[in-house]
């Protein structure tokens, strides 16, 4: 495992029941804070990473988290757990299972976004936190938020989302199962072992990052200069991407977290997902990407057209998906707007 710089960790020593039936005996919270809670006890913003990144989101979003930024260390209390599953401090297939006394490997158990953020109000139980003035988070963090505030509907002030969908669509499940399929080619991937899968989860994240950004940013930025018969410039990207990830995550957290992110469904025991998103009756603010080819804007539109109290943004971008880490300047003038909504 991988623990980021400054990271504290919360040792919940109980049992953790999932909601596809396994249990954890115990669970490690890895996790992030930065400035102080007031007095008022009402300054709280929890940010909710993405897939694959870690919980100090002044690290992965520079210039909307941090120092000089809207949400400011000086103003606020800042909070961002690194998520169940992930290889950065969080209990993971990579940890010691306390039963066995080796690491969980490939058989760690199912979980699901709700799981992930049981275990984030675990956290937020720990820290004797009540209220929340700010819910933020995009893609994955997106729906973490999202379930967060209907699982805990009175904690929460006011929600900020982007690039994020009520359920996953059959879209991105079948994205996502390609690229287990890529890490099950390996012939090492259920080996328990810390290199296991290397080579199969470097081809995921290939396939990943043709979702994640667009045609015309590949071809603006990865077109060759002159003609090539092999070495070309986009291949050598997402073999580069795929080693830059292999050598940060392993393949057995990226596997269980892509099932994870297959399990999200707002509506699931909640009689519609119209009716849970009903029930977010707070000050909601919603951003689309138009170019986003991973969630495109009508998911979006679909949460804003239910979200009672909700307002929709559409912002351009030449990086797809990514764009809701790339796009600072333009988020940040949304996120102004929603600081000063009346709560």
């Amino acid at each position: 495992m991988i623990y980021p710089k400054n990271i504290q960790v919360y040792q919940h020593q109980q049992v953790v029941e999932l909601e596809q039936g396994g249990t954890l005996p115990e669970v490690e919270i890895a996790y992030h804070t930065f400035g102080k809670l007031n007095a008022a006890k009402d300054n709280v913003v929890w940010v909710f990473h993405a897939l694959t990144a870690n919980s100090d989101p002044t690290d992965w979003w520079k210039g909307v988290i941090g120092n000089n930024t809207l949400i400011d260390p000086e103003q606020h209390f800042i909070v961002c757990a690194n998520v169940l599953g992930s290889f950065y401090g969080t209990t993971n297939p990579r940890s010691i299972n306390p039963e066995t006394g080796k690491q969980y490997g490939i058989d760690f158990p199912k979980f699901t976004v709700r799981d992930v953020v049981k275990i984030h109000h675990l956290l937020r139980q720990h820290l004797a936190i009540s209220t929340i003035k700010l819910c933020i988070g995009g893609s994955f963090g997106g729906h973490q938020a999202l379930e967060f505030v209907l699982m805990e509907p009175n904690i929460v002030q006011s929600l900020f989302v982007l690039a994020t969908t009520a359920r996953e669509t059959a879209w991105s499940i079948a994205i996502h199962e390609a690229q287990r399929m890529a890490i099950e080619t390996d012939p090492t991937w259920k080996d328990n072992s810390p290199k296991a899968g290397a080579t199969g989860l470097k081809t995921a994240r290939a396939l990943g990052l043709i979702s994640y950004r667009t045609i015309d940013a590949y071809v603006t930025t990865q077109t060759d200069d002159s003609p090539k018969l092999d070495q070309h410039k986009a291949a050598s990207y997402v073999r580069y991407q795929g080693e830059k990830l292999e050598k940060r995550f392993h393949a057995h957290c990226y596997w269980h977290l892509s099932k994870c992110l297959d399990t999200h469904h707002l509506g699931r025991d909640r009689s519609s997902i119209e009716a849970a998103l009903a029930q977010i009756t707070i000050p909601t603010t919603i951003i689309g990407i138009k170019s986003d080819l991973l969630i495109p804007p009508s998911e979006q539109q679909f949460l804003a057209q239910h979200i009672p109290n909700a307002n929709y943004y559409e912002i351009p971008s030449a990086f797809g998906h990514d764009g809701f880490l790339i796009e600072v300047k333009q988020i940040n003038t949304i996120l102004e707007q929603h600081l000063k909504l009346k709560l």
